[in-house]
């Protein structure tokens, strides 16, 4: 398939985009919840567990600025499956380390290589037609996103019956399974521009100066990601110590999460009839509103803090998929590059959040997590209600 093609996207390619981008993403967050299981294994001490976390986070932000460019200047497929093989292998050396630096280094390797489902989602949009592109994006972003808070589960799962190591074998089975659904069924896509990729990288500072509405985008939800991994890299750790929950436990726990999944779909839906501020706003105002029962020691604490994960992945995700409509229609050619611009900053802002949520939780407890994952979406809502009061700035505008 070629750039000049008419975009086609059939619903059973796009359960399959879903699919492979849950599955890929899922590698950046089966530490998350096992992080007091594997630190101590390494030698990493418990103040620096949190680092195993937001290293992986570090490195798909690298990815996501070295690697993702590369979707608009060479062919997709090929270049998924390059970034597959490297996590393959660091997957493997994960669970065969015993030193800190080696595990911290795979940390950062499987992160830097899983970027490889932010070449899938532009892909999606430019085989989308453009009146339903924020429907088919939003179907994706819910396999992702899925992907995202199933891995918590299925890790603690794995952990607690067959030990942290486990987990990692097992992802790096599912990525070669993974690798032979891209061979088979992603269509190839070789991009138009021809420029090197210094070129290529050398135009992402020149995109984000451009548009305003990519700058803004990326702010609101690098904070709302922060939030969402200062809650669940602090929370295994409150329900393990107050609650005194097993793994099994923990991963029960998370599964409620999954419950937010539905988010995406509905807000491709909204964006496409026009009603992305309303709903920004909404996501927003969800997000910094979750965190106030962990404010009070109110009864039924376990119930209220099932509720907090509930309410903030559903405003998260939706918030994620309303600014992903927007800045896909800022340059249809230029989608690989805007998304990795968006994405960067998003886990810029969840590795933020995940080292916060060490130091947080051991000084002031969950009160104190409370305390900043209210703040970070409020932060987000005040400047969002301020650009809102200026005159609104359509896709197609350049900004200054």
């Amino acid at each position: 398939m070629t750039a000049q093609a008419q975009p086609v996207l059939s619903s059973t390619l796009v359960t399959l985009f879903s699919i492979c981008c849950g599955a890929i993403v899922a590698n950046i967050y089966y530490a998350q919840p096992i992080i007091e299981l594997i630190a101590p294994d390494v030698g990493i001490s418990t103040a620096n567990a949190g680092f195993i976390v937001s290293l992986t986070q570090i490195g798909y932000a690298l990815g996501l600025f070295f690697l993702v460019p590369l979707a608009d200047l060479l062919e997709n497929r090929r270049l998924m499956l390059a970034t597959l093989a490297v996590t393959i292998t660091s997957l493997v050396g994960m669970a065969l380390t015993d030193s800190p630096a080696g595990l911290l280094l795979m940390s950062t390797l499987i992160g830097f290589s899983s970027v490889s489902v932010q070449i899938l989602i532009p892909l999606a949009a430019h085989l989308a037609r453009e009146e339903n592109r924020g429907r088919v994006v939003g179907n994706i972003m819910s396999g992702l996103l899925l992907g995202i808070l199933l891995a918590r589960p299925v890790s603690s799962l794995i952990a607690d019956h067959f030990g942290w190591r486990a987990v990692f074998y097992c992802a790096a089975v599912l990525m070669l399974i993974i690798a032979v659904v891209v061979i088979f069924t992603i269509p190839s896509h070789q991009p138009q521009h021809k420029v090197s990729y210094r070129q290529l990288v050398a135009s992402l500072a020149h995109l984000f100066k451009r548009y305003a509405l990519l700058r803004q985008r990326a702010f609101y939800q690098g904070l709302m990601f922060a939030a969402f991994s200062l809650y669940w890299t602090a929370a295994p750790l409150f329900l393990s110590e107050r609650y005194n929950l097993s793994q099994t436990e923990i991963a029960i726990f998370a599964l409620v999460g999954a419950i937010g999944a539905i988010a995406a779909p509905m807000a491709g839906r909204l964006a496409d009839a026009g009603l992305t501020e309303k709903m920004s706003k909404l996501a927003m105002i969800l997000a910094a509103v979750s965190f106030v029962p962990g404010l009070f020691n109110l009864p039924f604490g376990l119930m209220f803090l099932a509720l907090t994960g509930v309410l903030l992945d559903f405003a998260v995700q939706m918030n994620m998929v309303l600014g992903q409509r927007e800045i896909y229609a800022l340059d249809p050619h230029s989608r690989g590059r805007l998304n990795a611009l968006y994405m960067t900053s998003i886990f810029i802002g969840g590795a933020a959040g995940s080292t916060m949520a060490g130091a947080l939780y051991a000084y002031g407890g969950w009160f104190a997590v409370a305390i900043m994952g209210s703040a970070l979406p409020l932060l987000a809502l005040l400047v969002f209600l301020k650009k809102s009061a200026s005159r609104p700035l359509h896709a197609s505008e350049d900004a200054t």
